[in-house]
């Protein structure tokens, strides 16, 4: 096929995102999307001196993973970050001094383009999932990640949706399970944050003396490369490492109709959660709760996500609901 013609249209594109149970990787789909320049130093001098949070981690592989709530955080430019990455003499001061790139590696994962570039609108139709067969989703539907090397995300697995990821600088390597892998994972809820379900086990360095069971999962490795997209499919755990000194990637969440049942689930572990938690100490909160998570909600705050999640599944025309749950509902 020539350079400039993909090899899906976007409803064949959408079809097999939609159906398909396995990670694929998309390649020769977005060449011509402006987003494929968006590498760190151009979006320093798009940001233009504006700070972002990094989470910031020990590089030393331990036998428990580092859940967001054992990092430290800063507030730092991306010219800043790029500094401190390059290796450059240890600044004295500034917001990266108290950790030295040798030991440490710094992520600013998870940063919602719609708000960190909320004065550039513009800049949103970088990003054309309509290749995709999602017309109108752009970069204001999509999230921002930029990490050095050894930045990651613990094995997880997303409660909603399916996931495309467009590697943009730099490469990632992709640890993925199938959801039938998910009891060999030890799932647990703590850190609690809404739509993640974290894994006990370090799938980087695993402690198979604690997590026997660690040893019946099947990986599916994937070096992601500029250029390429990635689909993961609805629960399929994930865990995420960079490579190369900078990467930077793009992703969205595409809604699925599956997504009002698990809304319902979210909406009770929320409520169970913050039941346990309001009965614990409370100087214990950072424990509980991944940083992503402002604060406990109230029972009745709760409560009134528990009504419209279920209010949606019953509206949802797909959800198949037993005959006995609808006469007694």
């Amino acid at each position: 096929i020539g350079e400039d013609v993909k090899p899906f249209t976007p409803e064949k594109t959408k079809e097999i995102v939609m159906s398909l149970q396995q990670p694929a990787v998309f390649c020769n789909m977005v060449g011509d999307w402006p987003a494929l320049h968006w590498n760190a130093k151009y979006l320093s001098a798009v940001l233009d001196g504006k700070t972002i949070q990094f989470r910031l981690g020990l590089k030393t592989v331990d036998l428990v993973p580092q859940f967001e709530t054992r990092c430290s955080y800063v507030e730092a430019t991306l010219e800043e970050f790029l500094a401190w990455s390059c290796g450059q003499p240890p600044c004295l001061s500034g917001p990266f001094s108290c950790y030295e790139y040798s030991k440490y590696w710094a992520y600013a994962d998870y940063k919602y383009i719609a708000r960190i570039f909320e004065d550039k609108p513009e800049i949103f139709q970088d990003i054309r999932w309509s290749d995709f067969g999602f017309p109108g989703r752009s970069g204001k539907e999509s999230t921002l990640w930029i990490g050095s090397e050894g930045a990651n995300t613990p094995c997880h697995l997303d409660s909603y949706g399916c996931n495309l990821v467009l590697q943009v600088q730099g490469r990632k390597r992709w640890h993925l399970f199938p959801p039938g892998d998910t009891s060999f994972l030890y799932p647990t809820r703590i850190p609690y944050e809404e739509s993640s379900v974290f894994s006990k086990v370090n799938v980087a360095k695993p402690d198979l003396k604690r997590f026997p069971e660690f040893r019946n999962t099947t990986a599916h490795v994937v070096m992601l490369s500029p250029g390429q997209v990635l689909l993961v499919p609805r629960h399929w755990w994930h865990y995420v490492e960079s490579i190369d000194p900078i990467t930077v990637s793009i992703n969205s969440w595409i809604e699925l109709d599956s997504d009002h049942e698990a809304r319902v689930e979210e909406a009770i572990t929320r409520m169970l959660v913050c039941a346990i938690k309001s009965a614990e100490n409370p100087g214990d909160g950072d424990v509980w709760l991944n940083p992503t998570e402002v604060e406990a909600t109230s029972h009745e705050i709760n409560l009134q996500y528990l009504n419209k999640a279920v209010s949606a599944y019953f509206k949802c025309p797909k959800a198949s609901v037993p005959e006995q749950a609808c006469s007694s509902s």
